[in-house]
């Protein structure tokens, strides 16, 4: 994989990446130079890798108290995360989840309303 490649480009995911790239990861303490993106780097990212399971547990909750959102993500993404367990846990992600819930919210309110 070269530096530049990312391994949502051209999915469904794509859009959710680079708002996730724009208001997290410029905001990410733990990203390494020349990163995002961070995995190319040796940097193993929880949003990287998690990325559908952290949009999928967004989704399930609409809420204006972050409690629900953060009860999701621990039991639908670190649950299940690679990272869990390793010297990569906690990743940012547990930091700036706020972030990136209005991020995948951004992106959901502009394709809701481009259909209409």
């Amino acid at each position: 994989m070269n530096k530049g490649a990312d391994l949502y480009d051209g999915t469904e995911f794509e859009e959710y990446m680079a708002e996730i790239r724009k208001h997290v990861c410029s905001r990410c303490i733990e990203r390494p130079p020349d990163g995002p993106p961070c995995q190319p780097l040796g940097k193993r990212c929880g949003v990287e890798i998690n990325l559908p399971q952290l949009v999928e547990a967004v989704h399930k909750e609409h809420s204006n108290w972050m409690a629900p959102y953060i009860e999701h993500f621990h039991e639908d993404v670190c649950a299940h995360c690679v990272n869990r367990q390793t010297e990569h846990c906690p990743c940012a992600l547990e930091f700036l989840l706020e972030l990136a819930v209005e991020a995948i919210e951004a992106v959901d309110e502009r394709k809701q309303k481009a259909a209409q």
